[in-house]
C-alpha cells in the first residue's frame, strides 16, 4: 500500500464508498483539497482531510465549518450556483460534509471560453458589472489586513517563493523580480494606508481568474471563492479584480480585460478619501504579484507531475512586463450624440498606456455618478442645464486627472461641443505634463439620430431630438483630428 503524504491527516475512504453507493453513476473529479462527485443537476464536493500552511481541513468539525463557510462566502457572488451544506455518514459511525451546487457545463468555464475564442466584450461589460455590484455589498475591513507591512510581507512571500523556484523558472528572471515587485509597492505605501481607511480593504472573492468564472443562463457567474484564509481574501478590491485582468492580459486578451476594467470602474462606488483611478498606481504591483503567485505555484505542480513548466516560465515573464513603465497619455474623443465616440474610445484604449489599456472616462457615467441614478437609468426631466454640464465636465477631468497621475492613460469621451470644453481637456494634459491628442468624430444628422434611437442599456441620454438640438450648436473651430 502506498504511504499516506505527509499532509494528509485522515483517511476519507470509507466516507468516498458511501458518497459513491449513494450517487453511483457519479463521475468523480480530484483535486488536492476536495474530491467532487458530479450526479445529475448536482456537484457534490468534499473537502479533503488535509492541512497546508495556508489550508486546513483536518478534522471533521473543520469541514463542516468550512463547508459552512464556503456557502455564506460564495453565496455573494454566485447564489444560483451554491445550494447548501449536507451530511454523508459511513457505515462505522463516521461522518463528513458535502457543499451541494447546482452543475454546469464545464465548457461554459471561461478559461475554456478564452482558449476557444468566446469570450466577449459584451461578457466583459456584464462580469464588470456584477463584481462591482457584488464588491459594493461586501463588508469593510480597517483592521488587521491590507496595510502597508501586510503588503510588504506578502510581496516578500512572492519574491520568496518565486526565487525558490528560480532554477525551474528563470533565475535571472527571478532575480528582477525580487528587485522589481518590491520597487512598485515602495513609492506608493502611503496611498495602501489610505485605501485601508477609505473602506477598499473587503472580504473579497480572493481567487478569481477566468477558470473560477462561469457562464449560467447566459451570465458570468464567479464561484469558488477563498473561504479558508483571511489572509488571502481581505484584499483591495481592485487586488481582487486584477486576477481577472492579469488571467486576460496573459492570454493576450488585452482588449477584453481593458473593457472589464472600464466596466468595473464606471460602477463601483467612490472611495472619496482614495478613489479607485488615483489607485491605479498600484495596479502594475497587482498584476505582476497575480502573475508570480501563477508562476511558482505552476512551478510547484509541474514539479511534482514532470509536466512542462514553459506555462510557469511564461507567467514569470508576464509578471516583469506589468511592471515596465508606459508613459500616461491623454487622448479625447469628440463629437456630437450619435457618431461613435463611446465606440471609437474603447477600440483605441485598450492599445493606450500600461496594461490592460487607457481608462475611459465619459461624461455619461460621471453625470450619472452625481445624481446617484443607476447607469442604465435615464436622467429626470431638466437634468440637462449649463450648470450641470459643467458639473459634470468638472467631475469628468478631475476623474482623469487621478488616473493621470497614478501614471495610467486616460480617453476622455465627451460630446466637447463648446470650444472652451475641448480647451479644458487640453490644459489638464499640459498641468499634468502628458501628451494630447484630440479625436472629433463627424457624422451625419439622419444616422446620428438613427443611431442613438436603437440604443438600449446605455449610460447616455441621447434621442434623436438631443441630436436635432445639437446640430444647430455652433462648435467654433475644431483644431481636433477629424475623423
Amino acid at each position: 500500500m502506498a504511504e499516506r503524504p505527509s499532509f494528509v491527516i485522515e483517511d476519507q475512504s470509507e466516507v468516498i464508498v458511501a458518497i459513491e453507493k449513494k450517487y453511483p453513476d457519479a463521475e468523480r473529479i480530484d483535486t488536492h483539497g476536495a474530491v467532487v462527485f458530479l450526479a445529475g443537476d448536482r456537484a457534490y464536493k468534499l473537502k479533503r482531510a488535509v492541512k497546508f500552511p495556508y489550508m486546513d481541513f483536518s478534522t471533521a468539525e473543520r469541514r463542516r465549518d468550512m463547508c459552512e463557510a464556503e456557502i455564506a462566502v460564495n453565496r455573494a457572488f454566485a447564489p444560483e450556483v451554491y445550494l447548501g451544506v449536507d451530511r454523508v455518514d459511513a457505515p462505522s459511525g463516521k461522518n463528513d460534509w458535502l457543499v451541494v451546487m447546482r452543475r454546469f457545463d464545464g465548457d461554459s468555464l471561461f478559461d475554456r471560453m478564452a482558449e476557444d475564442g468566446r469570450l466577449t466584450p459584451e461578457l466583459m461589460a456584464a462580469l464588470g458589472a456584477r463584481v462591482a455590484r457584488v464588491h459594493d455589498g461586501l463588508p469593510v475591513i480597517r483592521e488587521g489586513y491590507g496595510g502597508p507591512d501586510d503588503y510588504r510581507h506578502s510581496v516578500a512571500s512572492d519574491v520568496r517563493q518565486v526565487t525558490d523556484h528560480g532554477d525551474r523558472l528563470d533565475p535571472v528572471a527571478a532575480r528582477r523580480l525580487a528587485t522589481a515587485l518590491p520597487g512598485a509597492l515602495e513609492p506608493f505605501v502611503e496611498l495602501v494606508a489610505r485605501r485601508v481607511a477609505a473602506g477598499a480593504i473587503r472580504r473579497c472573492h480572493g481567487d478569481l481568474h477566468l477558470r473560477n468564472i462561469v457562464l449560467i443562463d447566459g451570465r458570468p457567474v464567479p464561484f469558488d471563492a477563498i473561504e479558508f484564509s483571511e489572509r488571502i481574501a481581505n484584499i483591495d478590491v481592485l487586488y481582487d479584480v486584477a486576477f481577472a485582468l492579469m488571467d486576460l492580459c496573459h492570454r493576450a486578451l488585452r482588449p477584453l480585460a481593458n473593457r472589464l476594467l472600464n466596466e468595473w470602474l464606471w460602477r463601483i462606488g467612490d472611495l472619496p478619501q482614495a478613489p479607485h483611478h488615483e489607485a491605479l498606481a498600484l495596479l502594475p504591483m497587482f498584476l505582476a504579484r497575480r502573475a508570480s503567485i501563477r508562476a511558482y505555484v505552476d512551478s510547484a505542480i509541474t514539479a511534482v507531475s514532470g509536466a512542462d513548466n514553459a506555462p510557469a516560465r511564461a507567467y514569470l515573464t508576464s509578471a516583469l512586463a506589468f511592471l515596465e513603465p508606459a508613459p500616461p497619455r491623454l487622448l479625447a474623443v469628440g463629437g456630437l450624440s450619435g457618431s461613435g465616440k463611446t465606440t471609437m474610445a474603447l477600440k483605441l484604449a485598450p492599445d493606450i498606456g500600461r496594461a490592460p489599456g487607457a481608462v475611459v472616462v465619459r461624461t455619461d457615467v460621471e453625470r450619472k455618478r452625481l445624481a446617484g441614478v443607476a447607469l442604465e437609468e435615464r436622467m429626470p426631466p431638466g437634468s440637462y442645464t449649463p450648470e450641470s454640464s459643467a458639473r459634470v465636465y468638472a467631475a469628468m477631468l478631475a476623474r482623469a486627472e487621478r488616473a493621470l497621475c497614478a501614471g495610467h492613460s486616460v480617453v476622455l469621451d465627451a460630446v466637447f461641443a463648446r470650444p472652451e470644453e475641448r480647451a479644458a481637456a487640453e490644459a489638464l494634459a499640459r498641468k499634468v505634463g502628458v501628451p494630447f491628442e484630440g479625436l472629433w468624430l463627424d457624422i451625419k444628422k439622419d444616422e446620428a439620430q438613427a443611431r442613438v434611437a436603437k440604443r438600449t442599456g446605455d449610460a447616455s441620454d441621447a434621442t434623436p431630438a438631443v441630436v436635432e438640438r445639437q446640430f444647430a450648436f455652433d462648435l467654433g473651430e475644431i483644431d481636433w483630428t477629424r475623423r
